[in-house]
């Protein structure tokens, strides 16, 4: 295929053919692939008339610098060809279509004695694949039916015939319990273990009823040679056949194989669902859901996903169902626009599955957001608020023995945390470990800050610790000439208790509230993001507390240490039974062992 580049200027000089277009940007970085029966039209199209295009549609024109097509026979080729490029490069501009490794694959070995085994890894030569499936449960089912029918090994010997004729191996528990026939011994001709694995492979391509003729014929022949017992099991595993089909949706017997695609959208997302059929049964169900990025129509992102779904999970099917009308002309597969009997009730279940899944989407997108409102509401309440919480910033201090001293104050947004607004301080005015001066020096630097650049003030202002860090926090704000305009409440560390300013009775909020686990959230990130801060300093800067050169203490269990008692002095303090339900019962022992041995020292 002949690659050319051109000129965003030189449009008009395009071929009038079909293929495949490619938008570059100053960097030379891919940023869009689009298909189009006629080049010359389509890219033509985006630098004409922009009067009626969306934003990002005049976004994404601006950014192009050079354009690289590519020529291809037909209007199915460059679907097959855009699909392929967006995977691998995956352009800013185009809808997100991902080569998923992760979906699982049920692999039949080349090996001599077949292993049947699941696996994310597809590697061709090892074997035949069936999959990949979208549903590990689903995966694991078909594998259970599998070993409940045969006794297939699960070892991975090299059961060559050199091999087992030397004796290397020996049966091991899955002989013994029944689940294998031992051909690693040669108790099992290859022969009668490739009839197993043969029936196994009609299981996994959806041919029930070739093994349970199979079987069937079994009893049968068992019964007649009056090998009841030996009938009885065959009858059992023909029953468990029959339960597993059972559980698969049954469309209509007389309906052959084929796939199913319907797609709902609106102005930000697409969902695609597909149903696959195979021997009249939906053996498979995945909804897809896409966020659109340049207003794509929904013909063309059902086209895509068409070939996109096909070739992820295999399907050979030679009918296509779908609920819109395509232009994709070609020999693989016929589409259908089904408008009544079987086939619409086909198209009607899969818009269910769509539907269903945009319905989802939306209902969690509002469950948070009514989550971040109701949550607000509720401390605003708890702390009779006059405004609703949406800005709350909260302080904490962090020293070892008055050495490299830090702050950190962390913000939340609508009940969420707002990472690029986190801010580290270095204490630069206090000498030692004083916490009050620290924190009074933080908060007139962080809110000094935002009242000389004219940014907006939070909402509530948390402190950690008690009436000490909160009062030190008030002085920095009545020094700014800002104190009761910004609500502002302290947090003891051990009960939990609120402060107020100039109030000497805590207030107590339920230890169910949401409103108090919001706000132990804050306490607990500003704890986070201080203990980083500081041991980020404490490695640069050589410095190691103490209880980081004892043996059997590593720098995690330290950091849990410090981020609840914040100084040795305080550690030495805490109860044994405290410290060991913090850091476990072995730790605790070496800290109390430490301690004992450092006062008896002295």
């Amino acid at each position: 295929m002949e690659v050319t580049r051109f000129d965003p200027k030189d449009v008009l000089n395009l071929p009038d053919n079909p293929g495949v277009y490619r938008f570059f940007n100053e960097e030379d970085v891919l940023i869009y692939v689009g298909k189009a029966k006629s080049l010359k039209k389509r890219v033509s199209s985006y630098f004409n008339k922009q009067s009626g295009v969306n934003r990002k549609t005049r976004r994404l024109v601006s950014e192009i610098k050079a354009i690289e097509v590519t020529l291809v026979n037909n209007e199915f080729d460059a679907l097959l060809l855009e699909n392929n490029l967006i995977k691998q490069n995956q352009p800013r501009y185009n809808i997100l279509l991902k080569d998923d490794k992760t979906y699982p694959y049920i692999c039949v070995s080349n090996e001599r004695f077949p292993r049947i085994y699941s696996t994310r890894k597809f590697i061709p030569s090892n074997g035949t694949y069936f999959g990949p499936f979208a549903s590990v449960k689903a995966m694991n089912n078909i594998l259970r039916l599998i070993n409940s029918l045969f006794t297939l090994r699960t070892c991975r010997f090299d059961l060559s015939e050199e091999n087992i004729s030397k004796g290397k191996f020996k049966v091991c528990l899955e002989y013994h319990i029944g689940n294998c026939k031992g051909p690693c011994e040669a108790l099992q001709i290859e022969a009668d273990y490739l009839d197993d694995v043969n029936q196994a492979i009609h299981i996994l391509k959806g041919n029930l009823s070739i093994p349970k003729q199979f079987f069937k014929e079994q009893m049968t022949s068992a019964a007649q040679k009056l090998e009841f017992e030996k009938a009885q099991q065959y009858k059992d595993k023909l029953e468990s056949v029959d339960r597993f089909q059972s559980k698969s949706i049954v469309v209509s017997p007389n309906i052959a194989d084929m796939d199913v695609f319907t797609i709902v959208s609106d102005e930000k997302w697409a969902f695609v669902n597909y149903l696959r059929i195979k021997n009249g049964t939906i053996n498979l169900s995945q909804t897809s859901e896409i966020k659109k990025r340049l207003n794509e129509s929904d013909e063309e992102i059902l086209s895509l996903m068409i070939i996109d779904l096909k070739d992820k999970f295999q399907s050979t099917a030679k009918e296509v169902l779908t609920n819109r009308e395509l232009a994709l002309n070609t020999e693989n597969f016929k589409l259908l626009l089904p408008q009544r009997g079987d086939k619409k009730k086909l198209i009607d279940l899969s818009l269910k599955n769509a539907l269903f899944a945009k319905k989802e989407k939306y209902t969690s997108l509002e469950n948070v957001k009514d989550k971040g409102n109701r949550v607000l509401k509720q401390l605003q309440a708890d702390l009779s608020l006059k405004e609703l919480p949406v800005h709350i910033e909260c302080f904490d201090n962090s020293n070892i023995q008055g050495t490299n001293p830090v702050a950190s104050m962390v913000c939340f947004k609508m009940g969420r945390p707002s990472k690029k607004d986190y801010r580290h301080y270095k204490i630069k005015t206090v000498v030692g470990a004083d916490d009050f001066g620290s924190m009074k020096e933080v908060v007139g630097r962080r809110y000094k800050r935002l009242l000389d650049e004219n940014e907006p003030l939070p909402k509530l202002i948390v402190i950690d610790g008690g009436k000490g860090q909160l009062n030190a926090a008030c002085e920095a704000l009545k020094e700014l000439n800002i104190y009761g305009e910004i609500p502002i409440i302290g947090i003891a560390k051990r009960l939990e208790e609120l402060y107020f300013p100039e109030d000497s009775f805590p207030i107590h909020i339920d230890k169910k509230s949401e409103s108090l686990r919001l706000i132990q959230k804050l306490r607990d990130e500003a704890h986070r993001f201080a203990i980083t801060f500081h041991r980020d300093l404490r490695s640069k800067n050589s410095f190691n507390f103490e209880l980081e050169e004892v043996k059997g203490l590593g720098k995690a269990t330290v950091d849990k240490l410090l981020q609840k008692y914040r100084t040795m002095s305080k550690i030495e303090q805490a109860p044994h039974e405290e410290i060991e339900s913090l850091i476990g019962k072995s730790k605790a022992a070496i800290v109390t062992n430490y301690i004992k041995q450092k006062k008896e020292a002295k």
